[in-house]
């Protein structure tokens, strides 16, 4: 590997001593996979990254993300990984039907089933308890801030079950587990460009290694509105019609220009001006403007790209000397805002032309 000196690394450290993938090359690196992965993806054979299902999310990372409780510190949790977004209440199995038991979910414990373990005796909750927890069970959770007797936890601990809790309600809080996971296990891929939130509307710029994607959305950040990542974006398929951007944690809130090297957006603007994530509402992809071409000069049919399986609307922009691309951009997601609202531009004017075709001549005008 070629050495440089990075922007980042001390003036009195000798480039042997430094990590040997420095921060530039990591971005660098980050770019070239998301340039295979985007140009590969125009022949449907687009690189799916990110979090595997058959690897699923780790019960640490779920606790830390819903601010769980954990019943059993001391138990080692690295072992312990949910590769499914649903979730199971085991009413059912608590009272000795296990036929069709779901033990890959997340088992919720609810009032209902609290109250009913609550009424058995001794000998009858220890039969259920282990023939519950053999099975290969990711965690447990009690809502509602109810408790697990000493019994349940002492079997947890033997079958190496984690248990946790939550002061939520039941429903509320399967709710905000399912949207979690689905998030944590939704099928990622990452691509080159530029996601920002404009006017709320999820801005994702596309376009060539150098035609002025990262200026743009800088410009747009000056401007107030809110950066989300730069170069390379992790798409995530949350649901049919859902697709959420985000940023790879070493490249978060920064930005690459040519000429002037890495500005950090939070330190340089404020907090407000970056976001962590955002739903992608619109595309825009920038080429060079070419003669030859014919461009869309009406809007009254919509484009649409596609990223895994989820058609997203796209608008080809054609890249002038002179033209203010921050302009263009804000006016494209107030203009999709509106659409979204009920109102479309390019077949209002159509109406009016076709009203004044139809309209009867005066012959004194």
């Amino acid at each position: 590997m070629k050495k440089r000196h990075s922007p980042f690394m001390p003036f009195f450290m000798k480039v042997e001593d430094f990590p040997q993938v420095c921060y530039i090359e990591t971005i660098h690196d980050h770019r070239k996979f998301a340039e295979r992965t985007f140009y590969d993806s125009k022949s449907q054979k687009g690189t799916i990254s990110g979090m595997d299902a058959t690897k699923g999310v780790g019960v640490s990372k779920i606790i830390q993300i819903l601010d769980l409780y954990n019943f059993l510190p001391d138990m080692d949790l690295k072992g312990h990984r949910i590769k499914v977004s649903d979730v199971n209440r085991p009413a059912l199995q608590l009272s000795g039907f296990f036929k069709h038991f779901e033990q890959s979910r997340v088992q919720i414990i609810g009032n209902v089933e609290h109250t009913y373990l609550k009424q058995l005796d001794a000998e009858r909750k220890e039969a259920i308890y282990k023939e519950f927890m053999s099975y290969d069970i990711p965690c447990i959770i009690f809502c509602r801030d109810l408790q697990p007797d000493e019994l349940f936890l002492r079997i947890a601990e033997e079958n190496n079950v984690p248990v946790l809790g939550t002061r939520r309600s039941t429903s509320e809080f399967m709710a905000e587990l399912i949207y979690c996971l689905s998030e944590q296990l939704a099928p990622c891929i990452s691509i080159h460009g530029v996601l920002v939130d404009v006017y709320g509307e999820g801005l994702l710029i596309m376009g060539e290694s150098g035609i002025g994607k990262s200026e743009a959305a800088l410009e747009l950040v000056r401007r107030g509105h809110r950066l989300i990542t730069d170069d390379v974006v992790e798409i995530r398929k949350i649901n049919e019609h859902m697709l959420v951007g985000t940023s790879p944690d070493i490249t978060r809130y920064f930005i690459e220009v040519r000429g002037i090297g890495i500005i950090d957006v939070k330190t340089l603007f404020g907090v407000e001006c970056v976001k962590e994530k955002q739903q992608i509402d619109l595309v825009i992809k920038l080429e060079d403007w070419k003669k030859e071409n014919e461009y869309d000069r009406l809007g009254l049919e919509e484009e649409y790209t596609e990223f895994l399986g989820n058609k997203v609307v796209c608008h080809s922009l054609p890249i002038r000397p002179g033209r203010n691309l921050a302009v263009i951009c804000e006016a494209a997601a107030a203009n999709h805002r509106q659409k979204k609202m009920g109102y479309n531009a390019a077949q209002e004017l159509y109406r009016r032309v076709q009203e004044n075709l139809t309209k009867p001549q005066n012959d004194d005008e």
